[in-house]
């Protein structure tokens, strides 16, 4: 039986999808940060303003579109202080024949992932 993806594994398979789509819109990575508990995730670049991307792996029954205000809040006042825009990507990630399952390594998965959100 495979066992289920750890909790570093969760937040770099978010990352890659994140990272694809940040790609996919042009934005150019400054820096990048895959460090649980490190944030931003990504300091990126687009149309010469800088953007800081938190990014988090959620799992069921967690909604992925749901990110602590607070502590958002913080981000975005550190972000302000580099004249940054800021953004959460809640990915939620799930078995893909069962969203309420885990991930398991070597198996197929789920994912709801709506884009960025700004942080205002």
């Amino acid at each position: 039986m495979s066992e289920e993806l750890s909790e570093q594994e969760l937040h770099n398979l978010a990352m890659n999808i994140v990272g694809k789509d940040l790609e996919d819109q042009g934005y150019e990575f400054l820096g990048v940060n895959s460090k649980l508990k490190k944030d931003p995730q990504f300091v990126a670049l687009k149309d010469k303003t800088v953007h800081f991307v938190i990014v988090r792996a959620m799992a069921y029954p967690k909604d992925a579109n749901a990110y602590d205000p607070v502590f958002m809040q913080t981000i975005k006042q550190h972000a302000d202080k580099f004249e940054a825009k800021t953004y959460y990507a809640g990915v939620g990630l799930g078995d893909a024949q069962d969203y309420g399952k885990p991930v398991k390594k070597g198996t197929d998965y789920s994912v709801v992932y709506n884009g960025l959100q700004e942080v205002l």
